[in-house]
């Protein structure tokens, strides 16, 4: 894979010890793939002239997406596409951008073909975006030690000091809870808004925030990193979500669509989907089908 070289704050994630997964990514390979010929015979001519799918980052979405330095990349996403690339017999190569706004439109303007992500799916971007759904996500709190902030859901935010991902759905959520604490004539929520994780857990390690509202399967990985400095809190409640289904962006209504989503059944049946997930110590994250633009559906 090919990387753009990154800002340092994008680097951050690869400089952190990779440590507690190393032993789940050394269990069993992942089972190489052959080129299905009629899903590659689907894709736009040009894609398959090319030779390449031009997939497009925000540089740091442990487990999903660690960057190692500005040309390797390691995580389930990136196993994951390596399994798409072979099956479509194509190379993928990653560009990596700051902040989702720029991702998204980028789709969008045609610089990037697709987003592996996953990235949040809600209907409202379901307007210029398809999603191609492969997991299911929980947003809650990374905070320090004991929680001396005592955020216990999302009420208890009022007046704290919390970092989330800018233009992200975290964002938006906590900023409707800050209106809801004045509206009932509390302090508002100080909302910190970062362009990349490790930023935002760094803001957390240092204390110029209280708490980091983000995904559940990152902020588990950034407090296994902590050794002990920081703890998950507000597990086991919606904190402002209903089902989160997380997935990789693509075109509105484009051929890649299908092409992905089928490619992604049949990673799902062969059993490659499973042992990526397993490998990086995503099982809770893991839905039973793919599915396109799952937000507002019925669970699965």
């Amino acid at each position: 894979m090919r990387l753009k070289v990154l800002p340092a704050a994008l680097c951050l994630a690869g400089a952190l010890s990779l440590a507690p997964l190393a032993a789940r990514a050394q269990e069993g390979a992942i089972p190489a793939q052959s080129v299905n010929e009629a899903l590659r015979a689907r894709l736009p001519a040009e894609i398959r002239q090319a030779g390449e799918l031009v997939a497009v980052n925000n540089g740091s979405f442990p487990p999903y997406e660690i960057v190692i330095n500005a040309t390797t990349m390691r995580g389930a996403s990136a196993d994951l596409a390596e399994a798409v690339g072979q099956v479509l017999g194509l190379r993928l190569r990653h560009e990596t951008v700051s902040g989702l706004s720029a991702m998204l439109a980028g789709i969008k303007a045609g610089r990037y073909q697709m987003a592996i992500g996953p990235i949040g799916d809600f209907p409202e971007r379901q307007a210029a975006n398809d999603f191609v759904d492969f997991v299911r996500e929980y947003v809650v709190f990374a905070v320090h030690a004991g929680n001396p902030a005592g955020i216990r859901d999302l009420a208890d935010t009022c007046g704290k000091k919390v970092a989330v991902m800018a233009a992200g759905s975290a964002e938006r959520v906590i900023k409707q809870q800050s209106a809801q604490c004045v509206a009932a004539g509390k302090p508002a929520v100080e909302v910190q808004s970062y362009t990349d994780q490790p930023t935002s857990i760094l803001a957390v390690r240092s204390g110029r925030a209280e708490a980091f509202f983000s995904s559940q399967a990152p902020l588990t990985y950034f407090v296994q990193q902590a050794k002990g400095e920081l703890e998950l809190a507000a597990t086991g409640r919606s904190n402002g979500f209903g089902d989160l289904y997380q997935g990789s962006v693509v075109p509105k209504d484009g051929v890649l669509r299908d092409v992905l989503l089928a490619t992604y059944q049949q990673l799902f049946d062969n059993g490659t989907y499973a042992a990526i997930m397993k490998k990086w110590g995503l099982e809770g994250n893991m839905i039973p089908a793919p599915g396109v633009n799952l937000a507002g559906k019925p669970a699965q």
